[in-house]
């Protein structure tokens, strides 16, 4: 499809232009030894923390990144493809609560993380399953990494992402990945079987365990989204233009560092920047801004032809509603319009990522199949043109009994499970006018319903052993 642009060619000539100057006579701080001796090697001039990335060494590394890439699934059937044409779909990530209508909001559990694995597991909309889809409140911290990482693997067979604390969280990943394929770790880099979202510190810094994530992932062969989030106003330029120039230059930085430790490593464009709202400070996810990001992130990608990520369903909302819906389905339309490889945050967030919803996970994942489907657009072709079909009913008859209709519209027409579509007597009649009273029973039958898939006994043995040495 044709995607939705903002940036004209010489716009993102000055960004690219702008964004190197930052990094060479600005520079960025990198608190981490093994990455300052790394770029220092490659020719960058280190002073204490501060780095400066000369011009011809960030435009040589990034042009060693692949276009797209492979990431295998458990389930050969589940392997997605990352960048080119692909929108790949992803549930929320790292919300520390969780809510649905009967229990109200609460910390989340190990018991959430799990269901919300198995919510994903049955979606035809999601492609894969995040890293952290709630925060097991009641798992101690040194354990969460292999037990949210378990849960992933024993409850959908989707690829997944893997732990970004740092050495050890990268490491434990590694590990059980190993595992879970009946491989020896040193094979890892002959094939991308997880990613990871090491994010940079707005404004211009990497701390030592996103760089430790980072350096752990590409050392190993595996993909990671080197991520930013940069706010207008607060940690960046208040302008969009400088903001991006701000993202744009924290991204680059990741990039070159991922390409400096294994020549080749795939890596994705992550950018999730936004606005603040000046009246409070606040991050504003559910803003235009949050989408012309998505939008900008997307072209910055292609611009130096490396996947993309950015952002889905976000909301400032604080419950399944109006602003909930509008801001959500904003964000998820700029998202496929304009190109975007992966899509995060595509269903179930509310207050700006810091919840996570039952009800809206369902209702968010059906805007999903709704998104997916203006992603795949029209075919026009002849025999989607219909002449001979007009040409048989013509003027006065009706298609409803046609051949041609029977044969096209249940590939050409969304079906929606939630959305009601019925006349305003049949609507009245019903017993769950309420959306999200409709998504509260159609999460309880999912789960109720659903069987993960097999995970061979021998392999799960070795996991469970694993976890339960930590």
């Amino acid at each position: 499809m044709k995607y939705f642009e903002i940036l004209s060619d010489s716009d993102m000539d000055q960004v690219h232009d702008a964004s190197l100057q930052v990094m060479e006579r600005v520079g960025l701080d990198i608190f981490y030894p093994p990455a300052l001796e790394l770029l220092s090697r490659a020719g960058a001039k280190v002073d204490g923390n501060r780095v400066f990335f000369p011009k011809k060494m960030v435009e040589a590394q990034i042009k060693k990144a692949p276009e797209q890439f492979c990431l295998h699934a458990r389930n050969p059937e589940n392997n997605v493809i990352v960048g080119g044409d692909h929108a790949l779909f992803l549930p929320a990530n790292c919300p520390p609560f969780v809510t649905d209508l009967d229990k109200g909001r609460r910390y989340g559990t190990l018991k959430d993380y799990e269901n919300f694995v198995k919510l994903t597991g049955h979606s035809k909309n999601l492609d894969m399953s995040s890293n952290i889809l709630i925060e097991p409140s009641n798992v101690p911290i040194e354990q969460r990494n292999v037990k949210m990482l378990y849960a992933s693997m024993k409850n959908t067979d989707k690829c997944f992402m893997g732990g970004a604390l740092g050495r050890t969280g990268a490491e434990e990943t590694m590990r059980m990945v190993a595992m879970l394929f009946g491989i020896e770790e040193k094979t890892l880099p002959e094939k991308a079987r997880v990613i990871s979202i090491p994010c940079s510190l707005t404004p211009l810094k990497y701390d030592e365990l996103m760089l430790e994530c980072l350096i752990s992932y590409a050392a190993a062969g595996q993909p990671v989204i080197v991520n930013s989030l940069a706010i207008a106003g607060a940690t960046a330029p208040a302008t969009l233009a400088g903001t991006l120039v701000v993202e744009n230059a924290e991204i680059l930085a990741g990039i070159v560092i991922a390409q400096l430790v294994r020549e080749g490593t795939p890596v994705v464009y992550g950018g999730a920047s936004t606005s603040a709202d000046m009246r409070t400070g606040a991050l504003s996810v559910g803003a235009p801004e949050m989408s012309l990001n998505n939008i900008m992130t997307a072209q910055m990608a292609r611009y130096y032809k490396i996947p993309s990520r950015s952002v889905g369903a976000l909301t400032e909302a604080k419950k399944v509603g109006n602003q909930s819906a509008y801001e959500s389905m904003m964000n998820l339309t700029a998202a496929v319009s304009c190109g975007l490889n992966m899509i995060l945050h595509a269903a179930g967030s509310l207050e700006s990522i810091n919840c996570m919803s039952y009800e809206k996970f369902i209702i968010d994942d059906e805007m999903c199949g709704m998104a997916k489907r203006i992603k795949r657009g029209v075919s026009v072709t002849p025999e989607t043109l219909g002449l001979d079909a007009i040409k048989e009913v013509g003027p006065g008859g009706h298609f409803l009994a046609h051949p041609h209709t029977f044969k096209h519209f249940r590939k050409e027409s969304f079906m929606p499970k939630l959305g009601n579509r019925k006349n305003f007597d049949a609507w009245e009649k019903s017993e769950d006018k309420d959306m999200a009273q409709r998504a509260n029973k159609e999460w309880k039958k999912i789960l109720s319903e659903y069987t993960p898939p097999e995970l061979p006994s021998d392999i799960d043995a070795d996991l469970n052993a694993y976890v339960q040495s930590i």
